[in-house]
């Protein structure tokens, strides 16, 4: 028996649309903050911390980071938002990668995705205070306390 190759084709298209969907129906999100404190002069440096709240739980979380590029100033951030497709609390652990752009004087806002190599996305915005211009590469790292 043959089979047409169109209908092929779609079977192989619902049964990978399925399989990622059902993927994705096991991954869950939780609710981020994180307060980052960032200084640099060419190679900047960030600190601070966090919390996790997943399934009720919270989880304390440090972050860590290094910027390099055009950095110049210091600033705080405080960011909140959602952090999706984890499976588990351990899974926001890891290296945040990001190319970024931008000047805060004083006050401003600040927004941001990021993702680890987990598979991990970090929706954030928030506050930024302080002085601070950069165009830079950045990497921000989260632990679990």
């Amino acid at each position: 028996m043959r089979i047409p190759i169109r209908l092929l084709g779609t079977l192989v298209a619902v049964i990978t649309v399925f399989g990622v969907g059902l993927q994705s129906a096991y991954a869950d999100s939780g609710k981020i903050t994180l307060k980052v404190y960032k200084a640099g002069w060419i190679i900047g440096g960030s600190g601070g911390s966090g919390t996790l709240t997943f399934h009720g739980r919270t989880y304390r979380l440090g972050v860590g980071g290094i910027d390099y590029g055009l950095v110049f100033g210091g600033s705080k951030s405080v960011l909140h938002g959602r952090v999706s497709h984890i499976r588990r609390a351990s899974d926001v652990e890891g290296v945040y990668g990001a190319a970024g752009a931008g000047l805060a004087v004083g006050r401003g806002t600040r927004a941001i995705v990021l993702t680890n190599q987990k598979g991990a996305i970090l929706e954030l915005s928030g506050r930024q205070t302080g002085l601070m211009a950069n165009v830079d590469l950045s990497g921000l790292a989260l632990t679990i306390k």
